[in-house]
């Protein structure tokens, strides 16, 4: 354990619970030059730091949202180049998830009611000399610029309180006060293991005008999460208000789904040439509604009086993915874009309305997807490690969110008590062995085992004397289209059919991670408990006929690739999961449980024909339903926005939720043809199926071994498929009319008739 010599420290005073706090200090005489200056970074609430009146780092939000009452992150900054004779630390606090509001309750403080700040610089000399200094009772703290702040409500800012005296030696104000040591022992500062939230692109409106109620409105073109920097000269004490929303209704701001979150910032004015930019909050939005803007209008057509500034934790995109239709392209992109900005910190399943939780069960469907479009390697692990404490402070529970601040709020009554849950409580388990997949790294596995094993052991105890999964609350296929807008959880799936499925996947799983890691007798122990799954599944939910229990696309899809069916039961369900499609008018009949896999399920049943209609829809409910409409990112519902432009009357319905645009991994797979045999891609499969009347996909990743990618394309009748293998690896090359065929690294072209190929 690191031993601290800083302290957390608090403000004596409130000031708008957004505090200054600045230390002063000297380099100790005698011992060469600097060799190097490392900043240790940390609060309850967000913290932003300047060295002698530059920033420490670009990093946002530090140390964002982890479960505090056992884990609280720092960040870790070289600061060697900022650091002079005289030295000033400065140190900016905002409320943060640590006290502002949470979840729908309205509530907020719960994990604290009083803001702290950790800062320690430790100097390295020539000599080899240390001098370590950080936070303690001699710093003073002072007032900020910013007079409010909430991630969910906004930040308010009054230029006219901006003053960078406070970063330069010698600084002194009547009123800034003293500060207080808290009574925290530190033992739960952490590094972070996932990357810092940092600014990723700056959008400029593609149009600005005034509605018919007369509001000014700017549109930035794309559905985005951060903020809107704005650059503005008036009078001094004139406020403009930057309203945010996610689309527009009626032809006005459409800010129903932000339910009680005002999404508004505020700039009071100083008089000169002001530049504001929010960084203690962030929006979900593509529109803003501008309130006071001097000239209106007219005055915010010039370029960069406003910008969108796009954030994000700082993933590396590795994957990528297009073909000849437009229509695909932008689902990819908006899933692209849903991940971006549901990924900022915590992997949350929306981000502009009152809610921006960690979902368990929106990442068990998509973890696959995220692995894919960015290095999300850490990011999850980092998650990962407040499930598992949360999960071990309440008997192997996987709570619905991490972390879990439900907890501390009264539940809807149709939650129940909290208990294991299928789907969500799974992420524990299909979340950590997609990273095993994706990126072959043990220590993902080797650091989620105990949780893995928990949760199996866990759900094992709450299975029926008959050995299924049919007591307690389900989410179940949750948003199945065919339910009530206020009814998501009234899907045509049976809740403890698609129970008894997940723990049957769940168990197979961690068995699976037993035995690579060598537990063979954990991996025994879960294999017979997926054994006893698959037996009670079939003596109790499929029928003589092979007809599963609710016969519906959900239970079939599920059963099929979870491999729970024998050869029989098998062919029987595809052949009714195709049918059933086929019934629906190859429109979308599937919740957050079966949409993952709907079209896995019919591509490996042999009706890829019906996969490919079924992605191709593009009436409601579909996939591409809502790019017809204009979306830039995933929605939360197939339709939360109705064909005459109205919002769905649900109460909950948000237009930037990833979960459902899990699709993206098997079009990387099916379309793109682009898939690992082996853990991390030691072995790779491609196996382009083209269909849909496609011309041409292509797909590419830049995998742990290096860049992987499969281009093909159809030109006058013939089939050319071209593919990359990195160093390391080997492939197997699955083509149409053709024995399959292993190759090693390097670059690989095959080409022939569309129906059977040849080598070129």
């Amino acid at each position: 354990m690191t031993t601290w010599h800083a302290r957390m420290i608090a403000a004596d005073k409130e000031y708008d619970g957004a505090p200054l706090l600045r230390g002063q200090f000297t380099l100790d005489e005698g011992h060469g030059d600097v060799v190097s200056a490392t900043l240790f970074l940390s609060a309850l609430g967000v913290v932003e730091a300047w060295v002698n009146g530059r920033r420490a780092s670009e990093d946002l939000l530090t140390p964002g949202w982890s479960s505090y009452e056992w884990r609280v992150r720092y960040s870790e900054l070289d600061v060697t180049e900022l650091i002079d004779t005289t030295t000033v630390i400065g140190l900016a606090l905002g409320n943060g998830w640590y006290r502002g509001r949470l979840a729908w309750s309205g509530g907020s403080k719960y994990y604290g009611e009083e803001l702290g700040a950790f800062a320690e610089l430790r100097i390295r000399f020539a000599d080899g000399h240390e001098q370590v200094v950080g936070t303690d009772s001699s710093w003073m703290a002072g007032p900020s610029a910013t007079t409010a702040n909430d991630l969910y409500d906004g930040q308010s800012i009054d230029a006219r309180r901006f003053d960078d005296e406070w970063l330069a030696p010698g600084f002194s104000s009547a009123e800034w006060s003293a500060v207080r040591e808290l009574d925290d022992d530190l033992s739960r500062l952490e590094p972070y293991i996932g990357p810092p939230v940092r600014r990723q692109l700056e959008l400029q409106p593609v149009k600005v005008w005034t509605s018919p109620a007369g509001k000014v409105l700017v549109d930035f073109g794309q559905n985005l999460v951060g903020w809107v920097r704005a650059s503005v000269t008036g009078t001094a004490g004139n406020v403009v208000t930057v309203r945010h929303a996610e689309v527009l209704e009626h032809d006005e701001l459409g800010t129903r789904p932000l339910r009680s979150a005002e999404a508004t910032d505020r700039f009071t004015l100083s008089g000169a040439a002001d530049s504001f930019e929010p960084t203690l909050t962030f929006h979900g939005f593509r529109y803003v509604e501008v309130e006071g803007w001097p000239g209106g209008a007219e005055a915010l057509q010039d370029q960069g009086r406003l910008t969108a500034v796009v954030i994000s934790s700082d993933m590396k995109r590795i994957g990528t993915f297009q073909t000849s239709d437009p229509l695909l392209n932008r689902l990819h992109e908006n899933a692209v874009w849903g991940m971006r900005g549901n990924f900022v910190d915590v992997p949350t399943d929306c981000p502009q309305r009152d809610e921006r939780l960690g979902w368990t069960g929106d990442l068990s469907a998509f973890a696959p997807s995220a692995a894919f479009l960015f290095d999300s390697h850490d990011f999850l692990r980092d998650w990962l490690r407040d499930l598992a404490l949360e999960q071990s402070h309440d008997e192997d529970l996987v709570p619905f969110v991490v972390p879990n601040v439900l907890k501390y709020i009264e539940q809807p009554a149709e939650f129940g008590a909290p208990d294991t849950a299928a789907v969500w409580s799974d992420a524990a388990v299909w979340v950590p062995w997609a990273l095993w997949e994706a990126y072959g790294d043990r220590r993902v596995l080797e650091e989620q085992f105990e949780s893995m094993t928990g949760h199996a052991r866990r759900l094992r105890s709450k299975l029926s004397p008959n050995g299924l999964w049919d007591t307690g609350f389900q989410f179940g296929d949750w948003l199945d289209p065919d339910a009530s807008p206020d009814q998501p959880w009234a899907a045509k799936a049976d809740k403890h059919v698609v129970a008894t499925l997940c723990a049957f996947r769940s168990a197979s799983l961690v068995a699976a991670a037993a035995e690579v890691l060598g537990d063979h007798a954990a991996s025994a122990e879960l294999g017979d408990m997926a054994q006893g799954l698959r037996s009670a599944f079939k003596a109790h939910y499929v029928g003589d006929d092979g007809v599963i229990t609710s016969d519906c696309t959900t239970v079939y899809a599920l059963a099929i690739v979870f491999g729970i069916l024998g050869e029989g039961d098998r062919d029987f369900a595809g052949n009714r999961l195709a049918e059933l499609v086929e019934k629906s008018g190859f429109r979308i009949s599937t919740g957050f449980a079966g949409t993952p896999f709907v079209t896995d399920a019919l591509t490996d049943t042999g009706h890829l024909d019906a996969a490919y209609r079924l992605l191709l829809q593009t009436e409601n409910p579909s996939w591409l339903y809502p790019v017809t409409m204009g979306a830039t990112t995933i929605w939360e519902r197939w339709d939360s926005m109705l064909p005459d432009g109205s919002i769905n009357a649900g109460e909950m319905t948000s237009f930037n939720h990833y979960a459902l645009g899990a699709v993206v991994d098997w079009m990387h797979r099916t379309i793109g043809g682009l898939s690992a045999l082996e853990p991390g891609y030691g072995r790779i499969l491609v196996a382009p199926q083209p269909g849909g009347g496609l011309h041409w996909a292509e797909t590419k990743l830049e995998t742990p071994l290096g860049i992987a990618s499969v281009r093909w394309e159809i030109v006058e009748g013939r089939l050319k498929v071209a593919a990359t293998v990195p160093d390391g690896s080997e492939a197997v090359l699955r083509l149409p009319g053709m024995d399959d065929e292993i190759v090693g690294p390097g670059q690989h072209v095959r080409s022939g008739s569309a129906a059977e190929l040849s080598f070129q």
